[in-house]
């Protein structure tokens, strides 16, 4: 029997080619969820959930009312969430000196707002026994880099909702706990990757063990949070190699 057999699990953030999304979504097919794929893009979306026997269901975490008609139409379907994990993000890049509303405003609307709300509409579409909510963080929340205050303060103002939240629905049974990836090479890190390829080794000098993590060293963190293994609730699993203690890496770092 698989680990997440008898389960349903919503995953958001599942478009994204080669993602952290997509990984957990095969992964807990395989161990026997029922899973629910939701993004903005429809068509890579319904591409997946084609491959794998999943249910697409697009969805901008943006939107209050679209998160609340996902949890619905899970619920319609399938009878309960068991188990939701966020993936939604924004690559929001840029010095407060040259930052503006636009940029920050979208940094919020995906990564905390839209963040909060998922928990909000996915612990009431969970069953009295209770469930697993898995929030997606950053090195960039951990490390305090340079340049990405946006995207970094939004991740850590979610870090300290995941703690308040597992105050909140505990008693309910619904674990709530979030995952900090060390860099990982995928859809969004790809152009950095490109345009810098001295990036990966960058950040590899700042980890501690040998290598860079992979979107499956994520998948196998999420379904461990997911499954009944997991006495846990409020906790940020560091899944980065180590690279949380050492420091983000410069742009003297990449110039090197």
């Amino acid at each position: 029997m698989g680990r997440l057999e008898g389960k349903v699990a919503v995953i958001m953030g599942a478009s994204g080619k080669g993602s952290m999304g997509q990984a957990t979504a095969r992964r807990f097919v395989e161990e026997g969820a029922t899973v629910v794929v939701a993004a903005r893009r429809p068509e890579p979306l319904e591409a997946l959930a084609a491959e794998i026997g999943a249910t697409a269901i697009p969805c901008d975490i943006a939107s209050d009312e679209q998160i609340a008609a996902l949890a619905k139409a899970t619920v319609d379907k399938f009878g309960r969430v068991d188990v939701a994990v966020n993936f939604a993000g924004i690559n929001v890049q840029s010095p407060i000196a040259q930052i503006d509303a636009a940029k920050l405003k979208d940094a919020i609307d995906i990564q905390f707002t839209g963040a909060i709300l998922f928990i909000k509409h996915m612990a009431a579409a969970m069953p009295e026994s209770g469930g697993s909510i898995i929030m997606t963080s950053s090195l960039t929340a951990t490390l305090h880099p340079q340049g990405m205050t946006a995207y970094a303060a939004t991740k850590a103002g979610v870090d300290h909702a995941v703690i308040i939240a597992a105050n909140e629905y505990g008693k309910q049974n619904i674990r709530v706990n979030a995952i900090t990836p060390g860099f990982i090479p995928t859809e969004m890190t790809n152009g950095i990757i490109a345009a810098a390829p001295v990036v990966p080794k960058a950040f590899l000098r700042e980890t501690r063990l040998a290598r860079l993590g992979t979107v499956d060293d994520i998948a196998n963190a999420a379904l461990w949070l997911a499954s009944d293994e997991a006495f846990v609730t409020g906790i940020n699993l560091q899944i980065s190699g180590g690279a949380q203690l050492g420091k983000f890496p410069s742009a003297e770092d990449f110039g090197r």
